[in-house]
């Protein structure tokens, strides 16, 4: 069957997939039931934590209801194996079908407890999901990392997770599993079906095993649909694709720019905006058309991974190879083993393969190939971290991104680093700078919607960064400012002592500490630097990216971690607020009370390992199939609330299979490592793109 067949097959029976992820069904082999709720299944035996317990449904579809209630951080159940113990050695996952039958939104997770002969106690839990009312998921414990093991264990370095790598828990002998509400703030009602054990764990030669990745990037020692084995193979799948991308030349009701051109006509100003169109947030394109930004990040060829201390990993090319060209360096990274490297060596498959596939004008055609691509996926935007070769060549809308901005607060944190310092002056100097470079590029450009400046910053609580000012040193300008407003507040040491219940000699011994306050005590005085902070940040790069380019929309700072008074503050100033929102779904996604502004999704991906990769990344699906379906799913449920005027889907190719410097390996693409489209996934976006509009408007 030819790819472009297989798109047609697929697309035709994308309803009865998605039908079977809303029910429930898994298309997954190899699956065993570990529990399952018929009619003799016992109720007493099921220990509860604040929680009830009954059975629902028919004799032949029986689940477990499981009420929670509020009083309690992990109310739930444990199930207990009638014999003692589960003997789930050589077993990939324990897999469980949640379904919410209450009212409201629940945090829902499970964990398998062990104990071996020896007493040592181990376990292992599933990520915990956020579950919509009406809505079903799919919680995976993984029981083996990955879906081998070697027969001698070996270190593998540089990846989030590796081809092999040992057990966390002694799987031979589970003695319990625990299903539970997360932190619940309110009463919950969930269901669950049978409980399942996939897959099972081979067994490689630790002898034989090295070097497992080929000359195209892709691990040595598995088959799948879709592995490439030749440069002829390359090059015949390209000439597949081109009769799909004939056939499927995109949505025939969009306009240049992936507007309605069909629908409603508004105001036109030449450039992007947002409106409130019959009770729906919307962007409206340059002509006026209602614009829903079905949009897709880093688009762009190059792919590198680092090489230095792991040679051995690779079949690599000889230095005089037409394909050493894509030998390179790199120096640090924010998490991983390359961290604190200074200078490491990196080899990119990905272009290797571009240029295997597409010969000498491999940069100009994939550039051209990608334009064709998004239109032929029903997709109209190029999303975050793309390269601009791709985006300036404005033949489909896009998001800029800048950044900078001065020193950090030092008493901060963060996963990918500290909070800016907004009242140090190179702050607004640095995005000053930033946005300079703009000029004469997407400043301006009718096919720029707008800036994305920073991303994922460490917001913390509603007191976290008010708190870390106070941690700084004397020099941080964040403390001056908030002593300068407490001064003026209380007027003398002691009046603030009073009130913090602290012992400081001077408002100079409060500057030189570096021990914060009673947090209850000083709770006004915090929220209010703290809420200072946020509206100084929000403003300041508001009035940059308006000075450079006043026609293109403020699109926050992608949101992964927040509290309420950062959102409330980022309403105030942004043109449109981005979250990066891996979850199963988005379709409740809001603003805090009071605010209403339009929301746009910057990032969300699902991933499974039926395809040679080695991480599913951070929402993990049993294979392609499902991870379309989830797709399809996550993608409409966000057309059907009225804040969200866009998905942007991260990423355009997996990452490396041995991971980018920072390790991340994900299994996250459109297309894998040698550029070969995944017909399932993109089957699910021309679904959705097809009817994105009439679909959106309708919606209720």
């Amino acid at each position: 069957m030819t790819r472009s067949t297989h798109c047609c097959a697929f697309l035709t029976g994308m309803l009865f997939l998605f039908a079977a992820f809303a029910s429930g069904g898994s298309p997954v082999a190899d699956l065993q039931a570990l529990v399952d709720f018929s009619a003799t299944f016992d109720l007493a035996k099921v220990e509860t934590r604040d929680a009830t317990v009954s059975l629902a449904g028919s004799d032949r579809s029986r689940a477990l209801c499981i009420e929670t209630a509020d009083t309690t951080r992990w109310p739930g159940i444990t199930l207990r194996p009638p014999s003692g113990k589960w003997n789930l050695a050589e077993r990939e996952m324990v897999t469980l079908r949640v379904r919410n039958v209450g009212e409201r939104t629940l945090d829902i997770g499970a964990r398998l407890d062990a104990r071996s002969p020896n007493g040592r106690y181990t376990s292992a839990s599933a990520v915990v999901i956020t579950v919509a009312p009406g809505s079903t998921a799919t919680l995976r414990i993984r029981l083996s990392p990955t879906r081998y093991q070697l027969t001698e264990p070996v270190e593998l370095i540089g990846m989030r997770r590796a081809p092999v790598e040992q057990p966390k828990i002694d799987a031979a002998h589970v003695e319990a599993l625990l299903i539970y509400a997360a932190r619940p703030r309110n009463a919950g009602r969930f269901e669950v079906g049978t409980i399942g054990v996939e897959g099972r764990v081979e067994v490689l030669d630790t002898k034989t095993f090295f070097p497992f990745i080929d000359e195209f990037g892709q691990f040595i020692h598995k088959e799948w649909p879709g592995k490439v084995h030749s440069v002829e193979e390359m090059k015949a799948r390209t000439r597949d694709e081109e009769k799909d991308l004939a056939a499927h030349p995109g949505p025939s009701d969009w306009n240049a720019y992936g507007g309605w051109a069909k629908g409603p006509k508004l105001e036109a100003t030449g450039f992007f905006r947002t409106e409130k169109y019959e009770g729906k947030w919307w962007l409206v394109d340059p002509e006026g058309r209602l614009f829903w930004s079905h949009g897709i990040d880093c688009v762009r060829a190059r792919n590198a991974t680092p090489i230095s201390d792991r040679e051995h990993y690779f079949r690599l090319p000889a230095g005089n190879s037409s394909f050493a060209q894509f030998y390179g360096g790199g120096s640090g990274a924010p998490h991983g083993y390359y961290q604190n490297i200074r200078r490491y060596r990196t080899y990119d498959f990905s272009m290797a393969n571009l240029l295997r596939k597409y010969g000498p004008n491999w940069e100009n055609h994939s550039c051209d190939l990608a334009h064709r691509r998004l239109r032929s996926w029903g997709m109209n935007t190029i999303g975050n971290w793309s390269d601009s070769s791709v985006s300036l060549m404005r033949r489909t809308p896009y998001t800029a991104t800048t950044g900078g901005g001065g020193i950090p607060i030092e008493g901060s944190e963060g996963y990918w680093g500290k909070f800016h310092d907004v009242f140090d002056p190179g702050f607004r100097e640095g995005i000053r700078r930033s946005m300079e470079r703009e000029r004469g590029r997407s400043a301006g450009d009718p096919w720029c919607i707008g800036y994305f400046v920073h991303n994922e910053l460490g917001w913390g609580d509603e007191v976290s960064l008010a708190l870390a000012t106070l941690k700084s040193p004397a020099t941080q300008p964040a403390k001056k400012v908030f002593l300068a407003d407490l001064k003026e507040k209380y007027g003398t040491i002691e009046k603030l002592n009073e009130a913090w219940g602290t012992r400081h000699e001077s408002w100079d011994a409060l500057l030189q500490s570096v021990t914060p306050p009673d947090r209850k005590k000083a709770d006004e005085d915090l929220k209010a630097f703290y809420t200072k902070i946020a509206e100084t940040y929000f403003s300041i790069i508001r009035e940059e990216v308006k000075r450079v380019a006043p026609h293109q929309l403020y699109l926050g700072c992608r949101f992964a971690w927040v509290n309420d008074r950062a959102a409330r503050a980022a309403a105030k100033f942004c043109d449109v607020i981005a979250y990066n929102r891996y979850t199963f779904s988005v379709a409740d996604q809001k603003l805090p009370e009071g605010c209403d502004k339009p929301i746009i999704i910057g990032e969300f991906h699902f991933g499974a390992l039926d395809r040679g990769m080695f991480h599913p990344g951070l929402r993990e699906v049993a294979d392609q199939r499902e991870r379309a379906a989830a797709y399809q799913h996550y993608v409409e449920g966000a057309l059907r609330n009225p804040y969200i005027v866009g998905t942007h889907w991260f990423q355009y190719k997996d990452q490396p299979t041995t991971g980018r410097s920072d390790g991340e390996n994900y299994q996250i693409g459109f297309v894998d490592i040698c550029d070969t489209p995944y017909p399932e996934t993109i089957a699910a976006s021309r679904a959705v793109g097809a009817r994105m509009y009439p679909y959106r408007l309708a919606s209720k």
